[in-house]
């Protein structure tokens, strides 16, 4: 499918291609067949302008009609070379596909700074040149503020509107991204969202421990009941961030 990704974006973009990468938990080597996204990130040599889209688009769904399985559990983004060696809240808009197979130009907040750092670090490379080389080292404290970011841009939102939290697949997301932000906080590193949570474990876990191995476990289908738990996870979270 990745192969057929790549041909497709070179077919509609052509010589605007810089490179091509897969990141996320494939790169980072904690993959879950399960409840994992391919996460994909196309490098151009400029912003694409609006009337290149609609073809984006088309390929996008083609590829889905194609019947791969992994088709529609993809998310990816087009950003110039220019605009993705550092990031820039004034500068952060791009086409991007969703991961509900909508296709167009959407706002990267903060945690593309924690994208942008495994990207650089662990990303595959399908074509282009190394990621290291389009993108500026990403300090600690740059990782530590992103995670702060990312708790207050989209996590405190949550104690007051839970209605994310309806399915059980929100659950676990919510869970794991909490570990991940806590370690990233406080060892100004990234890991995996599995990594991040057996590190919990090791280290605070007692509280949390029943909590974080139901969303270690989960299957897809399996039916969870722990919001309360979640948004006590998550408030307490916020409230370490706030330290």
């Amino acid at each position: 499918m990745l192969a057929q990704l790549l041909r497709g974006i070179h077919r509609v973009l052509n010589q605007d291609v810089v490179g091509v990468y897969v990141h996320g938990s494939l790169a980072l080597g904690d993959f879950n067949p399960e409840s994992s996204d391919i996460d994909f990130l196309v490098v151009t040599r400029h912003e694409l302008p609006i009337e290149r889209l609609p073809a984006l688009d088309q390929m996008h769904a083609e590829l889905r009609d194609r019947g791969f399985k992994w088709a529609v559990k993809m998310e990816g983004s087009y950003i110039s070379q220019a605009l993705l060696r550092r990031y820039d809240s004034d500068q952060c808009w791009h086409p991007a596909l969703r991961c509900d197979g909508s296709f167009g130009v959407d706002g990267h907040a903060s945690d593309w700074i924690i994208q942008r750092a495994i990207i650089r670090e662990h990303g595959i490379v399908l074509s282009g040149p190394s990621p290291a080389a389009l993108i500026d080292p990403v300090a600690p404290a740059e990782l530590i503020k992103a995670a702060q970011g990312i708790l207050k841009e989209w996590w405190s939102p949550l104690l007051q509107d839970a209605s994310r939290l309806a399915t059980s697949e929100y659950q676990v997301y919510a869970v794991l991204t909490m570990c991940r932000c806590l370690y990233t906080i406080e060892k100004g590193l990234v890991v995996s969202k599995p990594a991040a949570a057996k590190w919990m474990l090791n280290t605070r876990g007692n509280e949390w421990e029943a909590l974080i191995r139901q969303a270690m476990a989960w299957r897809m289908g399996d039916k969870l009941n722990t919001i309360d738990e979640t948004l006590a996870f998550v408030r307490y979270t916020l409230e370490q961030a706030g330290k």
